[in-house]
């Protein structure tokens, strides 16, 4: 019987004790758990609290450049500082144009692509009497207007070399590199489209009866579509005429692959413009038109206004016009158009200015003795006298100005 107790009591014992193994294992296991979860929650607050001072910084930093932004775009300079001066250009006979970010400088002995200390990347000789650049980015055509030579470029060099059956009224350059140039045959006009190597795709006879006479060309970003400002009078009547060619699949099948074509009487309409592949301007003498479309352009916006346009500017997102005043102190009001014709801003201004053009997005007025230059947002961030007399001027870089006089060319800062 003594026996049978002691097995009971060793049963309870052992029971007990693995009831104690067990509660001592479970505390434990809630314990690590606890722990666990503890560290879980320090570990999530931390990185909650890292992202949000991640979000305080970027947020501040973000507030920072903001403020520079704007303190930037808003400030005025009343003096400027010249960085360099080149005595030896010959400023009479030399042009200049800015070229994606360095200077295509052009005569009629030959050009070259200079940077702002005057040091040509490349140099090509041609010979002519009246040579005329247009620019579009890192492409360049120079024509001899009343010539017959065309001389096509890129930021590396000389890329293609024309010369023309009849002589030259106007050449544009796209983009890609692709040449429209209006050509002056008497009798007829001729309007030709030519490769970047100068091999002609397209020859395209015109008549002044009909459908007039050309003015302008233009040339969309990628070279498809070409487009032309016709002018045909009848005794006192104006009417002109505004084409789209397009040279790609869609125009094959169309006359003279015109795709589209709007009639203006009344209007004249000296200037047309690509802003980009997808909408073009046509400068009218009552305003202008926007159209859009990259295979078909339509009409899509007309701003009509009632006074007179003196002068007018483009650029790649904006159409500027300057009307002169009639009343008030300020002799003229500019106002800048985007390109879907809403009016951007409008500025007063008393500069007796003679040349007005945009330049690296920046619209630039001068005459032989004073500067202008107001920014897109249409700041005026500096207006004042120069020492000589000006021949050109334009935007070459951030806050830097080519400026050529006639005793040579400089590089200036506004300060």
């Amino acid at each position: 019987m003594a026996n049978i107790f002691k097995t009971i009591k060793k049963k309870r014992r052992r029971k007990k004790l693995l009831a104690q193994k067990e509660h001592l294992e479970h505390s434990q296991a809630a314990a690590r758990n606890r722990g666990e979860e503890d560290y879980q929650t320090k570990l999530s607050k931390h990185r909650h609290a890292a992202m949000r001072r991640t979000l305080l910084i970027l947020g501040a930093v973000a507030a920072a450049v903001a403020v520079i932004f704007i303190y930037i775009e808003r400030r005025s300079y009343h003096n400027y500082r010249v960085l360099q001066t080149s005595e030896q250009e010959d400023v009479v006979s030399t042009n200049y144009e800015e070229m994606d970010g360095r200077i295509l400088r052009y005569s009629p002995e030959g050009a070259a692509l200079v940077n702002q200390d005057m040091e040509a990347s490349w140099s090509v000789i041609y010979e002519m009497q009246n040579p005329v650049a247009d620019v579009n980015g890192d492409k360049a055509v120079i024509a001899d207007v009343d010539g017959t030579t065309l001389e096509i470029f890129d930021s590396d060099g000389e890329t293609g070399s024309v010369t023309t059956s009849y002589t030259i009224v106007k050449a544009r350059i796209s983009e890609s590199g692709l040449v429209a140039a209006i050509l002056d045959g008497g009798d007829s006009t001729w309007i030709n489209y030519y490769g970047t190597d100068g091999t002609l795709l397209v020859e395209n006879q015109t008549h002044v009866e009909d459908p007039g006479y050309p003015m302008d060309v233009a040339v969309s970003d990628n070279g498809n579509i070409m487009m032309v400002t016709y002018q045909f009078v009848d005794g006192s009547n104006t009417t002109s005429y505004v084409a789209f060619y397009n040279f790609g699949d869609v125009g094959q099948n169309e006359d003279d692959r015109i795709v589209s074509g709007y009639t203006y009487e009344g209007v004249v309409i000296p200037q047309v413009e690509y802003l980009d592949d997808s909408h073009a301007v046509a400068l009218r003498d009552d305003g202008f038109t926007i159209y859009s479309g990259q295979q078909i352009p339509k009409e899509s916006t007309t701003v009509e206004v009632e006074d007179e346009i003196v002068s007018t500017f483009i650029s790649g997102d904006a159409v500027g016009m300057i009307f002169k005043n009639e009343d008030g102190d300020d002799a003229y009001t500019m106002n800048v158009y985007s390109a879907n014709g809403n009016l951007r801003f409008s500025r007063s201004f008393n500069i007796p200015y003679t040349t007005v053009k945009m330049s690296g997005g920046y619209i630039l007025l001068y005459n032989d003795s004073q500067i202008c230059a107001y920014n897109s947002r249409g700041v005026q961030k500096y207006s004042g006298t120069v020492d000589g007399s000006i021949n050109d001027f334009m935007k070459i870089g951030w806050n830097r100005y080519l400026l050529v006089m006639d005793s040579g060319v400089s590089v200036i800062k506004f300060s």
